[in-house]
């Protein structure tokens, strides 16, 4: 049922999002040719021309907000984070879009398109987008609130389970759904905010009284008897059921119901990084590292010279990690200890005053250049810009039988900097959370996430108490 109706909201967001799209082309056409807001100078166009491309801004827009998880199910957020969201997704699609017109062009133009009109029309795209939006969103909340086509809703239970289905329930307001009240089990507590509206042992009474039309039954393991007497109860009364499994020791991460051949299953571990989401990540990798080594090559150069100066070894050190899906890799970095620097110690964490650094080394890691070697791995494909920084397989080993969620980090590529390392979780710190960080920012990835992350990296995270 919710998913029917998350289904029929991200189609309308869609519909409405395609035609705003169309909307602000037509509006950039005006604005550029008729008000001109910035000076013409190569003569007046033909709207023929913007509107031979209305198909694909149709196509191209809705999917870039696809991309950008637009149209995905999550908990209530500021609106602040979705316009930036809407703002991300309409540069990538203008790119899309610019690119495709490198191709295409209307049989009976030669002129081609006017870039500034295509600048318009971004910035339109995205103030209209945002309004549209804001308007549906308005209208269907007081429509809500009003009372008009809510679904009433009844949990069946109290306990943590009964309070983790109310809470994602009020988050999503713009379902429709109305929560009634709760039927006690005899477990102990009460969910904040609801009324409790009897004992399950009268439930029945409960669905006449209070006219529900859908009953969440959301009982713990230990109770498999008690449901199933439940279940064949309601199951003689006019009444959607949704049975909630009690597995929230293991929803460390999305989890979403697949079907193999009419066998239901839950996926206890699914992620936003998928499809084209995991497409536009690789792709931003590769134009910002790709970038960043050209920039930096003058300080890569000069740092190399500085590391083989002070003791004539090895400019790099090559390590092996953890990476995506527990594959091993080679990370690079510039050395910063003396050579063979382990050779007696094994593989321990640096400490402040580590005697292993060379004088070099000791600023590179002060400051994190020791790791600009890694754009290299993240080019060839080992890791991300942004994800979960990657450890060593003993460390792996010590980790995973001690922290049962450790593994999921590696659902996503391994990162040069994270949501763990920019709030200072970075070196010999809690690997509790850490994992903490790193499976948020697995759970809510978005495009606009990796972004705040490499800003908060540069503005903060380069520099830190526990770089040594």
């Amino acid at each position: 049922m919710i998913q029917k109706k998350h289904q029929t909201l991200s189609t309308v967001y869609m519909v409405i999002d395609a035609l705003a799209s169309n909307l602000a082309m037509l509006v950039a056409y005006y604005l550029r040719f008729a008000v001109e807001v910035i000076p013409l100078t190569k003569g007046q166009q033909d709207l023929s021309i913007y509107t031979y491309i209305l198909p694909l801004v149709t196509i191209v827009f809705p999917l870039s907000f696809a991309v950008q998880g637009l149209y995905q199910i999550r908990p209530t957020k500021s609106r602040s984070e979705e316009w930036a969201s809407v703002a991300i997704a309409t540069l990538l699609g203008t790119v899309v879009l610019s690119g495709l017109l490198l191709w295409i062009r209307p049989a009976n133009a030669f002129i081609g398109y006017s870039r500034a009109t295509l600048l318009i029309f971004a910035i339109s795209e995205i103030a209209i987008v945002i309004l549209v939006r804001s308007l549906v969103r308005l209208f269907l909340l007081r429509r809500y609130r009003a009372g008009k086509n809510l679904d009433r809703v009844l949990i069946a239970g109290n306990g943590e389970l009964a309070r983790a289905v109310a809470d994602r329930m009020r988050a999503h307001e713009e379902l429709g759904l109305k929560l009634v009240g709760y039927a006690e089990n005899g477990e102990n507590g009460v969910i904040e905010g609801l009324q409790c509206l009897g004992k399950i042992a009268s439930i029945e009474s409960i669905l006449d009284e209070h006219e529900i039309d859908h009953v969440f039954v959301a009982l713990p393991q230990h109770s498999a008897a008690a449901m199933m007497e439940l279940l064949d109860r309601l199951m003689r009364h006019c009444v959607s059921l949704h049975v909630v499994p009690d597995l929230l020791q293991f929803m460390t991460l999305r989890s979403r119901v697949e079907d193999i051949d009419g066998l239901p299953t839950i996926n206890l571990s699914e992620t936003p990084l998928t499809g084209w989401s995991r497409v536009v990540k690789r792709a931003f990798d590769l134009l910002l590292a790709g970038t960043a080594l050209v920039v930096l090559s003058p300080l890569i150069v000069v740092i190399a010279l500085l590391i083989y100066l002070e003791d004539k070894g090895p400019i790099f050190y090559r390590q092996e990690r953890m990476g995506l899906d527990g594959v091993p890799f080679q990370i690079m970095k510039f050395r910063s200890m003396h050579q063979a620097a382990e050779a007696q110690s094994g593989a321990v964490w640096a400490s402040a005053g580590d005697a292993r650094r060379t004088r070099i080394g000791g600023w590179l890691r002060g400051w994190s250049l020791d790791e600009l070697p890694q754009l290299w791995n993240v080019i060839r494909g080992d890791m991300s810009l942004v994800g979960p920084r990657p450890e060593r397989p003993q460390f792996v080993e010590q980790f995973r039988s001690e922290y049962p969620h450790y593994m999921l980090r590696h659902k996503v590529r391994a990162g040069m900097t994270g949501w763990a390392q920019v709030h200072g979780w970075r070196g010999n710190t809690s690997i509790r959370i850490r994992i903490e960080h790193d499976l948020y920012y697995i759970e809510n990835w978005s495009m606009l996430l990796d972004v705040k992350i490499l800003f908060m990296t540069v503005r903060h995270g380069l520099r830190h108490e526990n770089a040594y």
